[in-house]
């Protein structure tokens, strides 16, 4: 039940990242702790870590393929992407450092108070109007430190953070996502590498594990998750989107809801 569980998952992560262009890990961390806490391989001390962990190293095989994508469109500000990913790489790091430092419901509850922020954002659908133009040198170096190190902390690719603060300084709505999509590969490899470093000697870890990367779930749900990514986004020409995500967004406040409850009484 758990494998299917998986597989299903990385359907459901693949369908929403083309049809809403969400990032997986705002849907496959809860998951993952929903099917992790029902089960006996991964230890309530460890499993907000493995949540987060494996997410983002799912993030670093779909993230190609995002990448490839808006590559072809010629979407990507690659100047952009070289100026930030230094930070972004530090802070992801960075990241899983705090990570490990703060109990496995300290993380919940983070994660929680995230996802139901950016269910208000996806529900209100607006973006930041462009008020200044896009910093250079340490003031964008901070802006990459803080959005890799929140990235790393709740398990994400950094769309929900880079988009709006792109479009913020004046970036132009397709090149702010795809430049965004580029930036989630440094984030999930760096953030990949740190939490695999941070628990390689943890104790009571599931098998198939590094650190706190629980592989088998990564096999699981990576496949059916570039598998069904174009079917998204077929569909986000035929359904109408805009409606779709006031009602992910109303599921998503009733699953962070959850979760921060959770958080509240472990």
């Amino acid at each position: 039940m758990e494998i299917i569980s998986l597989l299903a998952l990385g359907v459901v992560a693949g369908i929403l990242a083309g049809l809403l262009g969400v990032g997986g890990g705002i849907v496959i961390v809860p998951v993952l702790v929903w099917i992790f806490s029902h089960g006996n391989d991964v230890p309530a001390l460890h499993l907000m870590h493995i949540a987060i962990g494996t997410s983002l190293t799912t993030i670093v095989f779909t993230s190609l393929s995002s990448i490839r994508a808006h590559h072809q469109h010629g979407a990507i500000q690659w100047d952009l992407f070289k100026r930030l990913t230094p930070s972004i790489i530090v802070g992801a790091f960075m990241g899983a450092l705090v990570a490990d430092m703060i109990p496995s419901h300290g993380l919940h509850l983070f994660f929680s108070c995230f996802l139901l922020l950016a269910a208000i954002q996806m529900g209100i659908g607006k973006q930041p109007v462009p008020s200044q133009q896009l910093p250079k040198g340490f003031k964008l170096g901070i802006a990459g430190f803080l959005i890799g190190k929140i990235s790393s902390l709740v398990g994400i690719g950094g769309g929900s953070l880079v988009v709006p603060y792109l479009s913020w300084s004046n970036i132009p709505m397709r090149q702010a996502v795809a430049t965004s999509a580029a930036t989630g590969f440094p984030i999930a490899i760096s953030s990949m590498l740190g939490f695999i470093i941070m628990g390689w000697d943890a104790e009571q870890l599931p098998a198939w594990s590094t650190g706190y990367v629980y592989w088998a779930a990564v096999i699981a749900i990576v496949p059916t998750s570039l598998l069904c990514a174009p079917l998204g986004a077929k569909l986000a020409h035929t359904v109408p989107v805009k409606l779709l995500k006031r009602f992910f967004a109303v599921f998503l406040i009733f699953v962070g809801l959850k979760m921060l409850s959770m958080a509240l009484t472990s």
